[in-house]
């Protein structure tokens, strides 16, 4: 990799218990590159939202450390931006003064009126919302409100988008515009992106890189490079041989399938779209 834009180092996470400390994750390693998208996969509770946290600068590690651009990271950054399942829109405000809301977060840039504007505008714009800029909350649908958290993203002008399961609530036809949105954007603006799901045919059709965490404590059990074009939705071929071996790495690891993680029977792929 000649570039790397997030390093992380050896990350352990864990909690406090009596008697001792129970660890979740164990030597997390991460380099993230411009542009690039990389899917963490795993059961609920494996500590894969904990590991994003971290990754944005809001949660300390138990060890290891987290850089941006070889810097280590302190705190939030505002060239790192988080969005959840929940959009998390403030409903007394529209959905323009919603989007701008992300540039009054800790640590932003101070900026002139007419640079903020600018900002608001093009995010607005490049999800597609311009025609609703003066709508509230309760009047948008569930992908709005999702392009709007998107856009109160973009408006920071981030160079690492870090994604908890942005689309886990959403409708499979709204999912799969808000996915093709996402690579759009990606591919635009050369941001890097992590992404947090538990539906592993999300994590082939969007990613670079694919990592799966499983076992006690919870560590990287494989990672899978996917070196095909997009749009990844006729591909379907060689999509299932590499769903096939994240199973099969799972299953190594449990001997079980946990019920959490979403999965399809093994000799086929569901691709949306």
């Amino acid at each position: 990799m000649t570039q790397v834009v997030l390093e992380a180092r050896d990350i352990s996470l864990g909690y406090p218990r009596e008697g001792g400390w129970q660890q979740v994750l164990a030597q997390f390693d991460l380099q993230l590159a411009p542009g690039e998208v990389v899917s963490i996969l795993g059961p609920s509770g494996v500590g894969k939202s904990s590991l994003l946290r971290v990754l944005a600068g809001l949660q300390q590690p138990r060890s290891g450390t987290v850089s941006l651009h070889g810097q280590p990271l302190q705190g939030p950054h505002p060239r790192l931006a988080v969005a959840f399942q929940d959009p998390s829109l403030l409903p007394w405000l529209n959905l323009e003064k919603n989007v701008a809301f992300g540039l009054d977060f800790a640590r932003q840039p101070n900026l002139a009126a007419h640079e903020r504007r600018a900002r608001v505008d093009h995010a607005i714009a490049a999800v597609g919302l311009g025609h609703a800029r003066n709508q509230y909350p309760a009047q948008l649908s569930g992908g709005m409100a999702q392009r709007t958290a998107l856009a109160r993203c973009l408006a920071r002008q981030p160079q690492v988008l870090l994604l908890d399961e942005p689309f886990g609530a959403l409708d499979e036809v709204t999912r799969a515009d808000m996915q093709q949105l996402l690579l759009q954007l990606i591919a635009t603006h050369n941001t890097a992106a992590v992404l947090i799901t538990h539906d592993i045919d999300e994590a082939l059709l969007l990613s670079d890189r694919v990592l799966l965490l499983g076992d006690h404590p919870a560590h990287v059990l494989g990672q899978w490079p996917i070196d095909l074009p997009q749009p990844r939705t006729q591909q379907v071929e060689a999509l299932g041989a590499l769903r096939i071996d994240i199973l099969k790495t799972l299953r190594r690891a449990s001997r079980t399938v946990e019920p959490h993680l979403t999965l399809l029977p093994s000799e086929a792929v569901h691709v949306h779209g």
